[in-house]
């Protein structure tokens, strides 16, 4: 019988969450394990009330996504055949283990897998018939983005395919292609990444160890994602963005690192 871990890193979602563990329940393939790590939630009192026999809680200081992944690969089974990386804003449809298991099992080259994710409105509760990805591709001169972002959901890119890399908010992965592609053990996401990027520079790993990433349209996922159009996004996030979009491209050495400095450069200069 397959092992699935599901590990959620959350900070300040104490709002959200619940819709998310929601979510898990009503999988027809249940995961055996959920774990959730606190990485510094001014509110963390909504731990109690997610208690059960499957869900492990770690509370840490706020110490980055990147790590806070890492403590939840540490601490779940070593027998644990997939991993999925969810955020706390992510509701799978009630067959995505489902079928992200199947395929797996059915493709042993493949790593990892996500699905096609639907914009969801936090403050409306309900899904806003928008697209927020079908796999992140790179422009020509460097720029990693979600494609179909924001367009309406009129049954584009509904074939499964290879993507260069796959958004973080549901990814979900072979364990043992993790321990290979693993830094150390156990550390599956380079610490280095506070916030951002660091869901690119693992897929940019698993592909250099010629593990395929698939687009299964199939899988259905609403997201929140954190920043709706309508909001200026504040300066220091801007700046933690670009920082992490220069260090993907210094620890995966490529050209496209002049389009990161030079953005960099503009938001420092200009706050933009």
């Amino acid at each position: 019988m397959d092992k699935t871990a599901v590990i959620i890193v959350t900070h300040d979602s104490q709002s959200i969450i619940e819709q998310c563990l929601v979510s898990l329940e009503n999988q027809t393939v249940k995961p055996n394990a959920i774990v959730i790590v606190d990485s510094g939630s001014t509110d963390s009192g909504y731990l109690q009330s997610c208690r059960n026999d499957r869900i492990t809680m770690l509370k840490e200081k706020n110490i980055g996504f990147s790590r806070a992944n890492n403590l939840g690969c540490q601490s779940i089974e070593p027998d644990t055949d997939f991993v999925l990386f969810l955020n706390p804003d992510g509701f799978p449809a009630p067959n995505a283990i489902e079928l992200a298991v199947d395929f797996l099992n059915r493709n042993e080259d493949v790593g990892c897998v996500s699905g096609r994710l639907l914009g969801f409105d936090c403050t409306q509760r309900q899904p806003t018939n928008a697209i927020d990805s079908t796999g992140v591709f790179r422009k020509w001169y460097g720029r990693w983005y979600d494609r179909d972002q924001g367009e309406a959901d009129n049954g584009q890119h509904s074939l499964q395919e290879d993507v260069p890399a796959a958004c973080g908010a549901f990814l979900f992965c072979r364990k043992a292609m993790l321990d290979q592609v693993a830094l150390t053990d156990g550390v599956v996401f380079d610490p280095d990444f506070f916030l951002y990027k660091e869901d690119i520079e693992l897929c940019l790993r698993i592909r250099k160890a010629r593990w395929r990433i698939v687009y299964l349209p199939e899988i259905r996922v609403h997201h929140c994602r954190g920043w709706q159009e309508r909001q200026q996004i504040p300066y220091q996030l801007r700046l933690t963005a670009v920082r992490s979009e220069l260090l993907l491209y210094q620890k995966q050495p490529s050209p496209y690192i002049i389009w990161a400095l030079a953005k960099y450069m503009l938001v420092r200069l200009l706050r933009t």
